[in-house]
C-alpha cells in the first residue's frame, strides 16, 4: 500500500524541541539511572521467565472443548501457568507552534511555542492462589507532564498525561486487585500469558468478581482500535468515551469492584467504584455511601460479511460532593467558585461503542457518549458530548504486519448549563480561558506505530485541534508528536 497520497508530519518541528526536552532530562539523571536498573531487573526476570517455560510443556491453544469422557478432558485442557510478569515504558514527546490567542486564562493551552513530555514505567506481577483465584499488583513510576501543564484542551493530546503531572520521578502502585473466576458448562478456551492475565484455560461461559485498586476503564468501553494511548491513539477522547466522567483520581486509578459474566457471544459488566474527594484530586472519598461511581455494560459480539465486530452500551451514575454550574453563577455569594457550591449530588450518562474489522487489515470504530451536564466535572475531562470515529490499518499490506497506521476524528461540546459557566468567567480542572465564544472542540488524529522489534514500538503523531477549549476566539492549533514504547 502506498503512502504518497498521506499527509507529511513536519518532524522538523519536533527536532527544534528535542534539545530542551534532553536538558530536562538530565537534570534528574540520578532518578533516570535507577528507574533503568529497575527496568533491567524486570527485563532480566522476564527473560528468566522465558528460560523456565521452555522446559515446560507447552499449553495447547484450543478455541473450544467438547470432550466425551473424562479422560479426553483432562487431556485437551491447556496446562496453567502460577504466575504472570510483565513491564512496559512509554515516552511521549510533544510540542506546538505559537497560534492565534488574543487573551488567556487560568486554564487556557499556551498561544506561544512549547513542548511537553511525559514517561512512564510500569510493572505487572500476577499470581495464582487456588483455581479461578489470583491477585495483581502493578507498581508504576510517572514524570513529566503534558502541554501548558495538561490543561486548555478537552480533548487533551496526551493519554500518558493523567499520570504525569511533575518534572520529579513519582513512584506508586497503579493497580493492585484480586480477581476470582467462576465457570460454568464443558466448552472452554485459551488463555494467553499477558499483563494481568496468567496463562491457562478458562470456561467460556463464565462469572468474574475483581476488587482492589484497578482503573475503571480496564474493564469498561474497551475498544479493539481505540483505547490504548501507549500504542494507539494518544488523544484522551479516542482512548476513552470523553463524555463519561469515570471514577478516578488524578492518576487515573481508584478502589472499586467489577462483576461480570461473560458469555460466548457478549458479557455483562457492573463496577462501583470510589470517587475523589474534589475534582482532578488524588485522594478518594472514604464517604463510600454518599460517594460513588456506578458504571453498567451489556456487550455483544456478532460479524458482518463474516468479519467480527462489538458493540456495547454503557451507561452510568456518579455520586459526588461537587458542585453545580447553574447555581455558581446564580449565586452571587459563590462569585463564580464552583467549589463553594458544593454538595453531594449525582451525574448520569450513556455511552455506545461501536467496533468493526472491514477487511482483515482494517477496522474502523465509533464512540458516542453523553452526560447531564449539570455538576462540575469530576474526574475524566471537560466534555459532555462527545463523537469519536475513526479507522486503523496493520501493514501488512505493505509487508510491514508489525505497524498500524491511525486516522480519527472528534466532535467534543458542553451542556448549556457548563457552557454558560465559563462564557461568565468560570473556571473548570482543565479549561477556562476566562471567557468563552463557545463552539465543539473539533480534533484530528494521525498516527504511524512503527514496530522497530516484537517488543519496541515507534510512532509519529499529528492532531490538529480547532476551537481549543470550545473558544472560536482561540486557535487552531497543530500538536506534532513522538513515542517511543517498549513491551515486555
Amino acid at each position: 500500500m502506498a503512502f504518497s497520497s498521506c499527509p507529511s508530519v513536519p518532524y522538523a518541528r519536533i527536532i527544534n524541541h528535542t534539545t530542551s526536552s534532553i536538558r530536562s532530562a538530565v537534570e534528574h539523571s540520578v532518578h533516570s539511572l535507577c528507574l533503568m536498573l529497575a527496568l533491567l531487573t524486570l527485563s532480566t526476570l522476564i527473560t528468566v521467565q522465558a528460560w523456565c517455560a521452555e522446559d515446560r510443556e507447552p499449553a495447547t491453544a484450543i478455541s473450544a472443548v467438547t470432550p466425551d469422557s473424562e479422560t479426553e478432558r483432562l487431556h485437551l485442557i491447556p496446562r496453567y501457568e502460577n504466575w504472570s510478569l510483565h513491564a512496559q515504558t512509554t515516552w511521549v514527546l510533544q510540542s506546538h507552534d505559537g497560534f492565534d490567542s488574543p487573551y488567556a486564562g487560568t486554564n487556557s493551552l499556551s498561544g506561544d511555542k512549547e513542548s511537553a513530555h511525559t514517561w512512564t514505567i510500569t510493572a505487572f506481577f500476577g499470581c495464582r492462589l487456588w483455581h479461578g483465584a489470583e491477585i495483581y499488583f502493578n507498581p508504576e513510576m510517572a514524570q513529566g507532564s503534558g502541554l501548558s501543564g495538561s490543561v486548555g484542551v478537552a480533548g487533551f493530546p496526551n493519554g500518558e498525561a493523567t499520570r504525569a503531572a511533575s518534572p520529579e520521578a513519582h513512584f506508586y502502585f497503579a493497580r493492585y486487585f484480586f480477581r476470582q473466576t467462576i465457570g460454568f458448562g464443558e466448552d472452554h478456551e485459551a488463555i494467553s500469558d499477558d499483563k494481568n492475565q496468567i496463562a491457562g484455560q478458562v470456561q467460556k461461559r463464565r462469572f468474574v468478581l475483581t476488587i482492589g485498586k484497578v482503573a475503571a476503564n480496564d474493564f469498561f468501553d474497551n475498544n479493539r482500535y481505540a483505547h490504548d494511548a501507549r500504542s494507539q491513539f494518544l488523544n484522551w477522547g479516542f482512548v476513552d468515551a470523553g463524555a463519561w466522567d469515570y471514577p478516578a483520581d488524578a492518576r487515573g486509578y481508584t478502589n472499586g469492584a467489577i462483576a461480570e459474566i461473560i458469555m460466548p457471544r457478549g458479557a455483562l459488566r457492573i463496577g462501583t467504584f470510589m470517587e475523589p474527594t474534589e475534582a482532578n484530586g488524588l485522594e478518594l472519598d472514604d464517604n463510600v455511601i454518599r460517594a460513588h461511581g456506578d458504571t453498567a455494560e451489556i456487550e455483544g459480539d456478532y460479524a458482518l460479511g463474516g468479519h467480527p465486530g462489538k458493540s456495547r452500551l454503557l451507561g452510568f451514575v456518579n455520586h459526588a460532593n461537587a458542585g453545580t454550574y447553574r447555581e455558581a453563577m446564580d449565586d452571587p455569594s459563590a462569585n463564580l467558585d464552583i467549589a463553594q457550591t458544593r454538595s453531594y449530588t449525582t451525574k448520569s450518562g450513556l455511552v455506545f461503542n461501536l467496533e468493526q474489522e472491514v477487511v482483515a487489515c482494517v477496522g474502523v470504530f465509533l464512540r458516542a457518549g453523553w452526560n447531564d451536564g449539570k455538576t462540575e466535572t469530576w474526574a475524566f475531562t471537560e466534555i459532555d458530548r462527545s463523537l469519536a470515529l475513526g479507522l486503523a490499518i496493520n501493514g501488512d499490506p505493505w509487508s510491514r504486519p508489525g505497524d498500524t497506521l491511525g486516522v480519527g476524528g472528534l466532535i467534543n461540546g458542553l451542556s448549556p448549563d457548563h457552557r454558560d459557566y465559563l462564557a461568565a468567567g468560570g473556571i473548570g480542572f482543565i479549561i477556562g480561558d476566562g471567557q468563552l465564544n463557545y463552539a465543539t472542540e473539533n480534533i484530528f488524529e494521525f498516527y504511524y506505530s512503527l514496530q522497530a522489534c516484537s517488543a519496541f514500538t515507534l510512532s509519529a503523531d499529528y492532531q490538529l485541534v480547532e476551537n481549543p477549549g470550545y473558544n472560536r476566539d482561540r486557535g487552531p492549533v497543530s500538536i506534532y508528536g513522538v513515542r517511543a514504547h517498549l513491551d515486555l
